[in-house]
């Protein structure tokens, strides 16, 4: 799973920077001076290739990531460089990417972990519980893919706004807690007329404005719950404050802004919440149109792969056979097959799995051996899951770039010399 922090009850994250403690800014207000104001695209697009200017510094409250791993877009966007995935399937916490839609809370929020409470609502019986009660109650593991809906925004050619993401703003992560099943069963059930589960997130919402125009607050269909969890640990550790702890709601298959972090209220409701994060933001609104409740919303992820190496950062390639190696996921169902090729898509040859199936919500990583001679060639990969459901050629175009599996926008052009 790669290399493991401990983590002292008041720290926001792993600590194997000893100075990290003396660099917390531990609050919202600094965290958001640490950098909000992001690269320009084309510096972004540069970081991406690997030909950046002078890479940004970490901001504080995860200064514990590698940083020769990361690309810093802003102080809430930080990506995971396309070589940085390796081939062990499990993303290490210090290498995953960070979006984050307010600035992170302040470090105290994790000073009792234990004691942090989450209201469950919508039950038969509707009652709050501390972390601790939780633990108590049930324990599953499972393994997901953490993906931002943006991710794979920085290539639609028509550039729509935000963080320009190209693969990395994704990972395989493990998590453990409590099923939300197990939680509402022991409760009594969902109540009668409650379509949606809906999470709210716990970060202090600035003074003086509507709650609802910032607030971390997503409804899903409530079907949902029958695999999520109320997690409180990540990769073998306490969830980190970057990600959520003490307590974040993962809802495997579905796309990241709905695993919501520092839980706080856990409803199952009629309808979904009118906060603006779901009744305007998230949706895939046809390209020039503001969002609206009657466009689709951002929920759950489709079929998608890409090439990790060889890749255009590394330079030319050395003809020979080179291992052409990627990730895959089916979103919401287990990968049957990759097939990968070297010519833009017109002829494909079936790679080969590698590691251990770790769930159907997990990626599987690939491999396919190929003699390259001296040349340009165009290498893609497709995804089929186990529905038979295969990764689409295009995108689908929608004002915000979200859920850009392409393959053809996947693709990547190298050199081999």
């Amino acid at each position: 799973m790669g290399t493991t922090h401990k983590e002292t009850p008041s720290s926001p994250g792993p600590v194997s920077n000893p100075g990290r403690r003396h660099l917390l800014a531990g609050s919202a207000a600094a965290v958001t001076a640490a950098g909000l104001a992001g690269f320009s695209r084309s510096a972004m697009a540069q970081a991406v290739a690997g030909a950046s200017p002078a890479a940004k510094p970490l901001p504080a409250y995860v200064s514990w990531k590698k940083p020769e791993a990361m690309i810093v877009h802003t102080s809430s966007t930080l990506e995971t460089k396309r070589s940085a995935f390796g081939t062990s399937i499990i993303t290490p916490t210090d290498q995953l990417y960070i979006r984050n839609n307010l600035p992170a809370p302040d470090a105290s929020l994790v000073s009792d972990r234990d004691a942090w409470e989450v209201a469950i609502e919508g039950v038969k019986s509707p009652r709050s519980f501390t972390v601790k009660d939780l633990k108590a109650l049930d324990l599953e593991t499972v393994a997901t893919v953490l993906q931002c809906s943006g991710n794979g925004r920085g290539l639609f050619p028509n550039k729509p706004s935000g963080t320009p993401w190209q693969v990395g703003a994704a990972g395989c992560v493990v998590w453990s807690g409590v099923p939300v099943r197990a939680l509402v069963q022991a409760l009594g059930g969902v109540a009668d007329g409650m379509q949606y589960m809906t999470g709210t997130g716990g970060e202090k919402l600035p003074d003086g404005i509507d709650p609802k125009t910032v607030i971390v607050e997503r409804s899903v269909p409530a079907k949902a719950m029958a695999d999520a969890l109320l997690a409180w640990e990540m990769n073998g550790e306490p969830i980190s404050l970057a990600h959520g702890g003490p307590l974040r709601l993962i809802v495997p298959g579905y796309t990241g802004v709905n695993n919501i972090k520092y839980i706080k209220r856990l409803a199952f409701t009629a309808a979904q919440t009118d906060a603006a994060i779901q009744k305007t933001g998230y949706r895939i609104s046809p390209p020039g149109e503001k969002g609206d409740p009657s466009h689709p919303s951002v929920w759950e992820m489709g079929p998608k792969s890409w090439i990790n190496s060889p890749a255009p950062e590394t330079g030319a390639v050395p003809a020979g056979t080179v291992q052409i190696k990627g990730v895959a996921f089916g979103g919401m169902h287990a990968v049957k097959s990759v097939e990968v090729s070297v010519d833009g898509g017109k002829t494909w040859k079936q790679a080969r799995l590698v590691g251990p199936d770790l769930g159907r919500y997990a990626w599987r990583q690939f491999v396919l051996p190929a003699k390259l001679e001296p040349g340009t060639y165009t290498i893609a990969c497709v995804v089929t899951d186990v529905e038979g459901n295969r990764q689409p050629e295009g995108r689908v175009e929608n004002t915000g770039g979200y859920n850009n599996n392409s393959w053809r926008d996947h693709a990547l052009n190298i050199t081999v010399a």
